[in-house]
C-alpha cells in the first residue's frame, strides 16, 4: 500500500519504467599526438564522473595513442577502443593490427567496415565478416558500420542495400554493436532528418534480428551521421537507436561529453 507523508496526503507508487541502455563512442579518427591525446582523456574521465549508469561511453584513439590513454582511462567510466584490426591473431602481416594485441591492451571495443576504410582501402562485407569474427574470437565487443550512398539512397535501393550488408558483414555467432553511417550525409552538406533515422534504424533493427535469429533489441543500432550536441537529444530519442559514433565532435570534450548529457536528458 502506499505509504501516508506527515501531511496526510497518499503518494503514488513510483513508476515501474526501463530506462534504454545508450552507448556513446567516439572515433578519434587519423587525430591526436601524445600530448593532446592525453589532455583530452584526462578530460573526458573526469567530465564523464557523474553520468547515469545507463550510458556506455568508449573512444577509439589511433593505434599510436591507445596504450597512453589506457593508462589514463584505467579506473574511469569510459572504456577503450580502437579503430580496426586484422582477420588473423599474428603474422607476417606488415603495419596490422591484431585483436588479440588490442586485447592485450585493455580494449574493449573495436570498429570493422568503416566507410572510410571500406573506401579508401576497399573493404568488403566479406572482410568486415571477418574481422569482426576476430573481434569476437579476441573477446572484443566489434562495432561494424554500414551505410549507403548518396546514389544507392537516391534511387531508393537504401533498405534493400543495408540488408544486404548486414546479412554478409555479420556472422552467425555475432554478438556486437551495429553502425548506421548515411555516407550521403557525412561532410556533403546534406543531413537525415529525424523520419530518416527513425524509419532506416528501424529497417536495421528488424534486418538484423531476421539475419541473427534473435530479439530485436539484443544488438545496439548506432546512429553515425555527423553527430553533434545540439542534435543528439532528438536522435537519442528514437527508440530504434541505441546510441550514436561520434567523429569529429568526440576531439573535445565539451561536445563530446555534451552529447552525453544530451542523452541524459533524452533517456532519462
Amino acid at each position: 500500500m502506499p505509504q501516508k507523508p506527515d501531511d496526510g496526503t497518499v503518494e503514488s507508487p513510483p513508476r515501474d519504467r526501463t530506462i534504454r541502455r545508450c552507448l556513446i563512442a567516439g572515433n578519434w579518427k587519423m587525430n591526436g599526438l601524445c600530448a593532446q591525446s592525453r589532455s583530452l582523456a584526462e578530460a573526458l574521465a573526469d567530465g564523464s564522473e557523474d553520468l547515469p549508469p545507463f550510458i556506455d561511453l568508449t573512444i577509439c584513439p589511433p593505434f599510436t595513442q591507445i596504450a597512453a590513454v589506457g593508462d589514463i582511462l584505467a579506473g574511469s567510466r569510459i572504456r577503450l577502443g580502437a579503430q580496426d584490426c586484422h582477420v588473423a591473431s599474428a603474422g607476417a602481416f606488415t603495419g596490422d593490427i591484431s585483436a588479440a594485441m588490442l586485447a592485450d591492451l585493455n580494449v574493449r571495443y573495436v570498429i570493422v567496415g568503416h566507410s572510410e576504410r571500406r573506401l579508401h582501402h576497399f573493404e568488403t562485407d566479406e572482410l568486415v565478416n571477418a574481422k569482426a569474427r576476430a573481434a569476437i574470437e579476441a573477446d572484443l565487443t566489434p562495432i561494424v558500420c554500414i551505410g549507403e550512398t548518396s546514389e544507392e539512397r537516391d534511387a531508393g535501393i537504401a533498405h534493400e542495400r543495408l540488408s544486404a550488408q548486414i546479412a554478409t558483414s555479420l556472422p552467425a555467432n555475432f554478438r556486437g554493436v551495429v553502425a548506421y553511417e548515411p555516407i550521403w550525409a557525412i561532410g556533403t552538406g546534406r543531413t537525415a532528418s529525424i523520419q530518416e533515422i527513425e524509419e532506416t534504424t528501424a529497417h536495421i533493427r528488424a534486418a538484423v534480428a531476421a539475419h541473427l535469429e534473435t530479439d530485436d533489441k539484443s544488438v545496439p543500432i548506432l546512429y553515425g551521421g555527423s553527430v553533434t550536441a545540439r542534435d543528439a537529444a532528438s536522435i537519442l530519442s528514437i527508440n530504434s537507436v541505441g546510441g550514436v559514433l561520434v567523429g569529429g565532435a568526440s576531439l573535445a570534450a565539451d561536445s563530446f561529453l555534451g552529447i552525453a548529457l544530451a542523452a541524459q536528458e533524452a533517456l532519462s
